[in-house]
């Protein structure tokens, strides 16, 4: 279903950290990288076709997960960062030069409060065209839940807790919204999928069968929401599993995989909805790779 795009990037050496997320900014053909490590750029810029743009690093300690909102009046790139200084345990929002726009969260005190909002290793974040925020808080730390917040930053509502039953977390890594008003969390520790109702938090059923080798790593859809492309770190692997139309989640079908080189560790995904290439960032191998769908 994908081939590898051996020209992108241009210059790959602008990856001087180890990449953990990638976002597309599909409508004005834009990729951002989030990297980690010591006096390296925390943010690069790339055009779809590859050639480096620029980029940024204030305010980023160790970026975990990033997002492209794009609305009628401009675009903004959403940041979570679990860094363990001065400006972790956050979600932030960027100008697409860099400039900080917003901050959720208590800026280097992790935490489970909502009044103030806090946050542990905040891992992802989806926001809708609305302006409605999904977070999954997060990478490790005290916190397994997933929460939804309005535009205007306030709790609509909150669920899950540490454990493996309905609902519960281990390790809520990566989220994503469908075309159907679900929301589809990549529950890691636990090696599943769950999904819930966006309008209301219940919960709506679980994918258990296809991760017993690795947990899911991201949750991301296909241009058409047809399949989730579903990244195992461990065994280096790409999942593209069936998704479900409306009505019951039923039980996974992994429809076709994509095998990486060993150690190049696949962390979190974005796919370009225009396009439908699938831009994957590797922590093992330092570096994002762009597959395209094979016409």
């Amino acid at each position: 279903m994908y081939k590898l795009d051996i020209g992108w990037p241009k210059a790959p050496e602008y990856f001087t950290g180890q990449t953990f997320c990638v976002a597309v900014d599909s409508l004005h053909g834009l990729v951002y990288v989030g990297q980690r490590g010591d006096n390296v750029p925390k943010v690069l810029v790339f055009s779809e076709e590859g050639y480096f743009l620029h980029s940024w690093n204030d305010t980023v300690e160790m970026p975990h997960g990033i997002f492209v909102w794009n609305t009628a009046t401009g675009s903004s790139v959403w940041l979570t960062d679990v860094g363990t200084g001065k400006y972790g345990h956050t979600v932030k929002q960027y100008s697409p030069l860099g400039k900080l726009l917003q901050v959720l969260g208590t800026p280097g005190n992790a935490g489970s409060s909502l009044i103030p909002l806090q946050f542990d290793q905040p891992a992802d974040i989806f926001v809708e065209e609305t302006g409605e925020i999904y977070v999954v808080d997060g990478d490790g730390g005290m916190n397994n839940r997933l929460l939804k917040l309005s535009d205007d930053y306030k709790e609509l509502w909150l669920t899950g807790t540490n454990g493996s039953g309905i609902g519960q977390f281990k390790i809520p890594h990566s989220v994503t919204v469908d075309a159907f008003g679900r929301v589809w969390v990549a529950d890691r520790g636990n090696k599943r999928i769950q999904v819930f109702d966006k309008v209301t938090g219940e919960w709506l059923g679980s994918w258990n069968g296809c991760f017993s080798e690795d947990g899911p790593y991201s949750v991301r859809f296909t241009a058409d929401y047809k399949y989730l492309i579903v990244a195992q770190l461990n065994i280096n692997r790409l999942a593209i599993l069936a998704a479900p139309p409306v009505g019951s989640i039923g039980d996974c079908a992994i429809v076709h995989s994509v095998q990486l080189a060993d150690e190049t560790k696949p962390h979190l995904v974005d796919v370009d909805m225009r396009s439908g290439a699938v831009y994957v960032a590797e922590i093992g191998a330092q570096q994002v790779q762009k597959y395209v769908p094979l016409s």
